[in-house]
């Protein structure tokens, strides 16, 4: 049968039209964001070129206080895989950017929420929380993720969650986690071994953001510039601390980098110890691009002579 040259036409195009949609799901990638920058590396080192990464937290800013801007809401909008730090750290300002962006997909519960505290055995749990105990969480410390070994746990837990939301993608993701695994592994035991002539290492922290990594160093927190967590140093703080701690030869104050104040430099100088400011996330500095980067850059500032 003759078919007329429009309808031949108009055949030619729907088919088109139905290869290129085709193409553009088969090259559709999996639009990861995290909270948490470190989380969006991760992603991207395992997923490569089957993921886009982002992050609504920048390393430079304190996690506890993100403004959600339009540019957050689209990012969650558009979001397969939201991963967050949890433990309520991200609570003042994460589910009123989750209302606003209108993806099921990513609410808390929903296939596309993963909350990277699950992976983690919880530091610091109160056995109560009160406000007048300053900015405590109650499932405990927050702060897993400047410690290798708890965000090693969170990297396997990524790995499979990119798996089940891209199964075709299993053989590609298994490679990759292979190598980040085995990488992370060897990479950790050499940061161990630079670390270990500095075991038992007494510390002074600014807010309480270490006890994970203090444990995995085998040092030592005595205490804390913050009189209760959230709140700023204060001089009569500041001099009990030091009468508190004068005798135990503190080695190093740890002070997060986007917390800069006088009383931990008076505290670190009266103490006879060594301020240091150190780096919580992935773009906390330039150059620390990487997970690697970070604790890299940890270590180097930590056995610096």
């Amino acid at each position: 049968m003759k078919r007329h040259p429009a309808l031949v036409w108009l055949m030619g195009c729907l088919i088109g039209l139905g290869l290129v949609l085709s193409v553009g799901r088969a090259e559709a990638k999996l639009r990861v964001v995290g909270t948490l920058p470190d989380f969006a590396a991760i992603a991207s080192e395992i997923g490569a070129d089957r993921v886009t990464t982002d992050s609504l937290i920048a390393g430079t800013e304190d996690p506890h206080f993100v403004d959600a801007k339009p540019s957050h809401v689209l990012r969650v909008h558009r979001a397969d895989l939201l991963i967050c730090i949890g433990m309520e750290l991200e609570s003042g300002w994460l589910p009123a950017l989750l209302t606003q962006a209108r993806n099921g997909n990513v609410q808390v519960g929903a296939h596309g929420f993963l909350d990277a505290s699950r992976f983690v055995r919880p530091k610091e749990v109160p056995i109560q929380v009160d406000r007048a105990m300053g900015d405590i969480h109650g499932s405990g410390n927050p702060h897993y993720y400047v410690s290798p070994p708890e965000m090693l746990a969170v990297s396997e837990g990524i790995y499979k969650k990119l798996v089940e939301l891209d199964p075709g993608g299993r053989a590609d993701y298994e490679q990759r986690w292979q190598a980040f695994s085995s990488k992370f592994q060897q990479t950790m035991a050499a940061w161990k071994a630079a670390l270990a002539p500095l075991a038992g290492s007494k510390v002074v922290e600014y807010h309480k953001s270490w006890i994970y990594l203090l444990d995995w160093m085998g040092f030592v927190s005595v205490g804390a510039l913050e009189p209760k967590p959230g709140v700023p140093p204060s001089p009569g703080h500041v001099s009990a601390l030091l009468m508190q701690t004068r005798n135990q030869s503190v080695r190093f104050v740890f002070r997060e980098l986007y917390h800069s104040d006088r009383l931990s430099e008076v505290f670190a100088r009266k103490a006879g110890a060594r301020l240091l400011d150190l780096p919580t996330m992935v773009g906390a500095e330039p150059g620390i691009t990487t997970v690697w980067d970070k604790w890299d850059r940890i270590v180097a500032r930590l056995t610096a002579k």
